[in-house]
């Protein structure tokens, strides 16, 4: 890729853009968002691909790119007030009400708890790659996971006595 190949750079693209976007859908619910976003992590790892040395995995590298622009992103959009947000869309099936509540309960966790569930439960990584793409101690991130359980835990037990 870095000698300018076309085709190394179409099969690297295709083959880590599902996995980024489906990271980026967790963290941006509006699917154009994340789209931008999945195309934005790939354009700067293409900028940066002539300073990038192959040590690890390159897939927690675009991991890592995903994860501070969704960072960026969740603050920009902090700052919409609540009556200019779009109002969900109302489907009684139970599998939609689910997802519903999982996306609800996940945007109740503090950034640093939430980043931790999407990539251990939702891509399935391991704890070492999870601190190596956060950039923390692995101490850390157990104590992360233990927590969000907690208060995922507490949020369901909520749910369910109303």
């Amino acid at each position: 890729m870095k000698q300018g190949d076309e085709d190394a750079i179409d099969i690297f693209v295709r083959g880590y853009y599902p996995d980024i976007l489906n990271y980026c859908s967790h963290h941006c619910k509006d699917r154009e968002w994340a789209e931008d976003l999945t195309q934005e992590t790939f354009v700067r790892f293409f900028q940066h691909l002539d300073t990038y040395r192959h040590l690890g995995k390159a897939k927690n590298y675009l991991y890592t790119i995903a994860a501070n622009l969704c960072r960026d992103h969740y603050k920009k959009a902090a700052e919409i007030p609540m009556d200019q947000l779009p109002e969900p869309e109302v489907n009684q099936s139970q599998e939609v009400q689910n997802k519903l509540f999982v996306e609800w309960a996940l945007g109740r966790l503090p950034t640093e708890l939430r980043e931790v569930v999407i990539l251990y439960y939702f891509h399935d990584m391991k704890l070492k790659d999870i601190a190596g793409i956060l950039q923390i101690g692995l101490p850390l991130v157990k104590y992360r996971i233990k927590r969000a359980k907690a208060q995922l835990e507490e949020l369901f037990r909520e749910e369910e006595s109303v």
